[in-house]
């Protein structure tokens, strides 16, 4: 599918790719953070909904991908507001939520903002509240000082380029900390996670299956899994679970 345009909150640019499907159910992928929807996981996931008579929406959010906008200028709060309009603006009737590291955040965020259409959570390797609880306790001294004097820090990354950590960044997350409080959420959840990952320990994805109230919660740890899951035998792993909770919704 080609890649389109439309003009999200605050006129902000958003690339996505859409596709119907005749189930009447939209699998809805939520990328990480810095990461785009041109990754192996996306398109793989994107073939099989196709396949399997699924809708299907991906996008990007503003400073990733091919969106508009600077990376450092966004903040969970805006790129929250990006997924709530890709997903009002593409998409219509039940939806199940996939999301990938940060995409995860993003799916709990929309899911407890439209409880009434999602139906069921996909998550991969899980990273609610990641600003605060995982990448600010991280660094060092001089760099939260960086952060909050200057208002930017280059943080290094063992996928390309530094990141760019904004003071903003980090102080907006805290106002979307879930892990703290009950997330609640009665759906199917199904929630995959490396035991070698070095972003994401897996102890922090067990705190989130302790804090969400469904019953309908499968944990599966991979103990040989890295961040991404992006191997053949994860992808699959990842196209059955979509597959149980496409049934478990119908």
């Amino acid at each position: 599918m080609s890649t389109l345009q439309f003009a999200g909150p605050d006129g902000r640019r958003l690339a996505y790719r859409k596709s119907d499907g005749p189930s009447g159910l939209t699998f809805v992928w939520l990328s990480g953070f810095k990461s785009d929807m041109q990754g192996t996981k996306v398109i793989e996931l994107e073939t099989w909904a196709k396949s399997s008579g699924h809708g299907f929406l991906a996008f990007d959010y503003s400073g990733h991908g091919e969106s508009g906008g600077k990376f450092e200028d966004g903040t969970i709060s805006s790129w929250r507001e990006d997924a709530l309009a890709a997903i009002a603006e593409h998409t219509s009737g039940d939806l199940v939520l996939v999301g990938s590291s940060m995409g995860g955040w993003m799916a709990l965020l929309s899911a407890l903002a439209m409880p009434e259409r999602v139906k069921g959570l996909v998550l991969i390797a899980p990273a609610p509240d990641f600003t605060e609880k995982l990448m600010w306790p991280e660094f060092s001294a001089e760099a939260q000082a960086e952060i909050m004097e200057n208002g930017l820090h280059l943080r290094p990354s063992d996928y390309g380029e530094p990141y760019p950590i904004t003071r903003a960044l980090i102080e907006d997350g805290k106002t979307w900390s879930l892990l703290d409080g009950p997330i609640e959420f009665e759906g199917p959840v199904r929630i995959l996670q490396g035991m070698e990952d070095p972003d994401v320990p897996w102890k922090h994805a067990e705190r989130l299956v302790e804090t969400m109230t469904t019953s309908d919660l499968v944990f599966t740890l991979i103990k040989d899994g890295d961040h991404r899951l992006s191997r053949p035998q994860d992808i699959e792993r990842l196209k059955t679970v979509c597959a149980e909770i496409a049934g478990a919704v119908a």
